[in-house]
């Protein structure tokens, strides 16, 4: 079976301006990267469909979705861009954006489990996982990674699904969507303290949070991993993972001071890969996070697609 690579030329049209990290030209690095090496004739690539707001309303509250919506699209039809916080712009094509962004994670689930693909890996933006339930901020609008988790437990009946972050930065809003629900293990680590200054004390009993310091390198954050993550994985047995995929760990970004380079992504991944053949079916949905060195981004994504597609 092959691995899915989701995008859609509307995540492109979300743009927060001159010099902003989170920028369309990411997408173009990824994907001018797995072109160059080959990487691309190896995954079946999809068009991200659009989220519904019953798909969105899984994880956040019908109130937040709808007010997100009404605003994205005033904005889109005035086209004038507005600030929700000092980080995070919506543009005229933000609301376009934002619902491919989740509709190729909850698109890649149905994939996955009907069987007829191993993985996934969603080339999206904007990426989701500081959305909380009721509050957009850090470049994120929806929460896709866990939009998808809820969608495989109440759309498709699995009763047991893990959350992965790799991320730089602390996934709070996944965290406050998933937290309390038993169904859902979350693993991440990240830099602390660093934006957004949480995560040091998990808000549930079904999160496995470990918050290292700066200028942690790759086997430090390894061993953390086989002694803090795979230990309860195995105890939870998904059977079905879902992965924030940020790259903005890797000792190239700017955005944190962390030490990963394209080999400890490579090992990640793999590690997850053996998870998922334990307990999933091989069952793996990633998603684009964070990752705003360029280059360095398109080459620790290639080194993640490779072990997906089992290359």
């Amino acid at each position: 079976m092959s691995t899915l690579f989701y995008s859609h030329s509307d995540c492109r049209q979300h743009d927060m301006g001159p010099g902003h990290p989170e920028c369309p030209q990411r997408l173009d690095a990824i994907s001018d990267h797995l072109l160059a090496t080959g990487l691309d004739i190896a995954l079946q690539h999809m068009d991200a469909p659009m989220a519904t707001i019953e798909q969105l309303q899984r994880a956040h509250s019908a109130g937040y979705v709808m007010q997100l919506k009404d605003l994205l699209e005033q904005v889109r039809d005035s086209g004038q861009p507005k600030a929700l916080d000092p980080d995070t712009l919506a543009c005229p094509g933000t609301w376009h954006a934002a619902l491919r962004a989740a509709g190729a994670a909850v698109a890649a689930t149905d994939e996955v489990v009907a069987g007829r693909a191993r993985n996934a890996f969603c080339a999206v933006r904007p990426p989701g996982h500081h959305a909380t339930r009721d509050e957009t901020m850090g470049f994120c609008f929806f929460n896709n990674v866990a939009v998808a988790a809820r969608h495989a437990l109440d759309a498709h009946g699995l009763q047991r699904v893990a959350i992965v972050d790799f991320d730089v930065h602390h996934g709070n809003g996944t965290e406050d969507i998933i937290a309390g629900d038993e169904r859902i293990v979350m693993c991440s680590f990240f830099q602390h303290p660093l934006y957004p200054y949480s995560g040091g004390v998990p808000k549930g009993t079904n999160m496995v949070n470990v918050p290292v310091a700066p200028y942690t390198r790759g086997p430090e954050l390894r061993q953390i991993i086989e002694s803090m993550w795979m230990p309860r994985l195995d105890e939870f047995r998904p059977q079905m993972l879902f992965v924030s995929a940020g790259f903005d760990a890797h000792r190239e970004d700017d955005l944190g001071q962390l030490g990963l380079v394209e080999a400890d992504y490579e090992w990640i991944t793999r590690r997850l890969v053996d998870v998922a053949a334990r307990h999933a079916q091989g069952r793996i949905v990633s998603c684009l996070e964070g990752g705003y060195a360029l280059s360095a981004l398109g080459r620790s994504v290639a080194a993640h697609l490779r072990v997906l597609a089992d290359m």
